[in-house]
């Protein structure tokens, strides 16, 4: 049955068993009966249970196993899409391939989960004034859900490009008649929204020890920082990174510093630790099954990823059996081969089975390199009930202070600023997993950016907005001028004004 994602959300936006459904935020909450829109945010608690809804969306999942990491990794030169076969989780094939369409693809999710979250700030923010709460946290509430708000359009704006720009919440007599913005303004709302909440003095500068997750002002100025990046404002951008990155190699004001192992950034215990500035919550207790996947609180992307039909001999790593997605191209492994990243990123499969240490089962692009960072092991398995595979816990970073390191130092050389800063912030995060220093190039940043950071979900964007994209991707069939951004959802463009992208066959 075709839904309206306009429509679908506004009533959920308003409706509170949503808040309590799939909370993967800071708090639990259990809030009970079905009250309304019109009869809720009596007090401070629903208040604050709408803030929580907010953060929901921060880590949903959709039904299709559609996740903007999962997404972009397929999309980049770094892995395939592999699964099962080339009809295996579809939007991930069309992205690999790049035969994306208005009628395919991850558009849809991607679009519901962004405007899920921007509903729900609207809502919140709209509903606060009236709550009978403490002033000043009622104005932290604001501050939070101005940065959330910033985050999902920052996402559909890069995806999507030409979207509406909603900042009220609408009637739903109101939603046919919605008309897309002129990006320009929506990069402009995503600004305002940032340094709004920056300004506010109840937004804190570091969290409480129970507050995990929550927004603070190293995640305003970081998530500003890349704002500016992609605007190619450099000098802000790098103005931004520096309040947030501190001396290079040492303690931020915001408490950020390096992890000295690298290794251990990817511990699914290893939560909200000092290199995390922004993290995506999940858990392995929610109890998720196959009834509804997009439900659970678990991590897809970590059975997502695993070897398929995983065989170890006694003694072999400790891999849970997953479905083979985003296997790692033979590019991304001869880049890495001899990095001391290597073994943190790359599982190598096709080498323990030539040794006759374990066998697995070869997937759709099989390279026999698997993504280690995300692939769970049994170890990492719930003692929470439901299915093993949709309850996995790791959390995923959207921001961590090497990637900040590496931004401000692309921000500094792009935008002419210190050069001696910008070695300092690259050679960091080579020291760490104890590289030489190298010069602060484009060429070498980028380079950094890609070891560092491969498969975390930043290649793609990388290669998009520096151009550099329609060379790279070539041999995967991207089209410049086109693949850059994503068809709006065919679902959107019924009864609607919203109108197609250009790229994708529409006016607009």
């Amino acid at each position: 049955m075709k839904r309206k994602f306009f429509k679908s959300i506004i009533i959920a936006a308003g409706g509170l068993l949503v808040f309590a459904a799939c909370s993967k935020s800071f708090l639990e909450t259990d809030p009970t009966g079905t009250p309304t829109e019109n009869n809720y945010y009596r007090d401070e608690t629903e208040a604050f249970n709408g803030l929580v809804a907010v953060y929901d969306v921060v880590g949903w999942q959709g039904n299709g196993y559609i996740t903007k990491t999962g997404m972009a990794d397929a999309a980049s030169d770094d892995h395939y899409a592999g699964g099962g076969s080339s009809t295996d989780v579809s939007a991930l094939q069309v992205m690999s391939n790049y035969t994306v369409d208005p009628a395919t693809g991850p558009s849809a999710e991607l679009w519901q989960k962004g405007y899920a979250g921007v509903f729900r700030a609207n809502l919140l923010m709209e509903k606060l004034p009236n709550v009978p709460m403490d002033e000043n946290k009622k104005k932290r509430f604001v501050a939070e859900s101005k940065v959330l708000r910033a985050y999902f359009y920052f996402d559909l704006v890069r995806l999507f490009k030409n979207i509406p720009l909603l900042t009220k919440t609408l009637a739903t007599s109101e939603f046919y008649n919605v008309l897309q913005a002129d990006p320009a303004a929506v990069w402009a709302q995503i600004e305002k929204d940032l340094t709004e909440a920056i300004a506010e003095t109840q937004l804190p500068d570091k969290l409480a020890s129970n507050e995990s997750g929550r927004m603070n002002k190293g995640i305003a100025h970081a998530l500003l920082g890349k704002v500016y990046l992609w605007e190619k404002k450099y000098t802000e951008a790098a103005a931004e990174f520096a309040l947030v990155n501190g001396t290079p190699g040492g303690t931020s004001s915001y408490g950020y510093s390096l992890l000295p192992n690298y290794a251990d950034l990817w511990k699914f215990t290893n939560k909200f630790n000092a290199e995390s500035i922004f993290e995506v919550s999940f858990s392995s207790l929610s109890g998720g099954a196959w009834s509804c996947t997009s439900c659970t609180e678990g991590n897809v992307l970590n059975v997502m990823v695993g070897p398929r039909g995983y065989n170890p001999t006694p003694g072999a790593p400790d891999y849970y059996s997953g479905w083979s997605f985003l296997p790692v191209t033979q590019s991304l492994f001869d880049a890495l081969h001899f990095d001391p990243r290597f073994n943190a990123t790359i599982l190598n499969l096709d080498s323990l089975e030539k040794n006759g240490i374990a066998k697995y089962e070869k997937g759709y692009m099989n390279t026999g390199y698997f993504l280690a960072k995300f692939a769970a092991k049994n170890s990492d398995r719930t003692t929470g009930g439901g299915n093993v595979e949709l309850n996995f816990g790791q959390n995923l970073y959207e921001i961590r202070l090497a990637d900040a390191y590496l931004m401000e130092a692309e921000a500094l050389v792009r935008g002419g600023g210190d050069a001696g800063r910008a070695d300092a912030l690259l050679n960091a995060v080579r020291k760490r997993v104890g590289l030489n220093p190298v010069s602060a190039t484009i060429d070498n940043i980028m380079k950094e950016r890609r070891l560092e950071l491969a498969g975390e979900g930043h290649r793609w964007f990388d290669l998009v907005r520096t151009g550099d994209a329609a060379t790279v991707l070539a041999t995967k069939g991207f089209k410049p001028g086109k693949n850059e951004i994503l068809p709006i959802p065919l679902q959107e463009l019924e009864n609607t004004k919203i109108l197609q992208n250009k790229e994708y066959g529409g006016t607009k």
